[in-house]
């Protein structure tokens, strides 16, 4: 069984998902510190003049080393509104808009998100399940596993029982190798080539939110994100 692993990032981009995707397990990995300034709490999306930063202000001021699933929003900033207007002004012309604009207006109109961590996993199992990838979804802190680095993701392989694990190739800077042999886990990197798809405003943008995959590509989403 393959299992993935990665910290619930903000309406993450394509390769978040073409990881999961290829994977039986998911582990969404809220019991490490938050990183700032990271991909946990913005990510890019496509505008007219090019890539956009949607940011979630989140409590980070003497706080260092809180946990990823401690982390609250700053909800005395209206972002949420900055946030579906930069979103509906800029995908509102996408074919497949209307398809998902309901989730997200109720998102960032209705439903009120008071921690990060809740926010992000809402928005990922929506995505999931809306592109239909299969692969099922649990939380780190769910499972009790504890450590830190290679130790902590060895641990949670032994606890879902995964025989192997599925890396970003950045791994290769810092995974220990014999951490996951001396348990007989195998450990997998996954090599995911971004396509190349129709979008709005002119020459291609990589590396955006996987909303703007949505919005342009509707029902072929997963296939593109394949590379079919």
């Amino acid at each position: 069984m393959i299992v993935a692993i990665h910290q619930p990032n903000y309406i993450p981009w394509l390769g978040f998902f073409h990881k999961i995707a290829q994977s039986d397990i998911f582990v969404s990995l809220d019991n490490v510190p938050f990183t700032k300034n990271g991909f946990q709490n913005r990510n890019r999306i496509k505008t007219p003049n090019g890539a956009m930063w949607l940011t979630v202000p989140v409590f980070t001021k003497n706080r260092l080393g809180q946990s990823t699933r401690d982390v609250e929003i700053n909800n005395n900033v209206n972002w949420q509104k900055k946030h579906w207007h930069s979103i509906s002004q800029n995908y509102s012309k996408a074919p497949y808009f209307k398809m998902f604009s309901e989730f997200f207006q109720r998102v960032y109109t209705v439903q009120g998100f008071s921690r990060l961590v809740d926010l992000n996993e809402a928005i990922i199992k929506f995505i999931i399940e809306t592109i239909d990838i299969e692969t099922k979804i649990t939380k780190a802190s769910s499972i009790h596993v504890y450590g830190e680095g290679t130790k902590l993701l060895v641990e949670i392989c032994k606890a879902v029982g995964a025989d192997t694990y599925l890396s970003g190739p950045s791994g290769m800077k810092y995974l220990e190798g014999e951490g996951f042999k001396d348990e007989g886990i195998l450990v997998i990197y996954d090599n995911f080539q971004h396509p190349i798809y129709d979008q709005l405003f002119g020459p291609f943008l990589p590396k955006l939110s996987i909303i703007d995959l949505m919005f342009n590509c509707g029902p072929r989403s997963l296939d593109i994100l394949r590379g079919r």
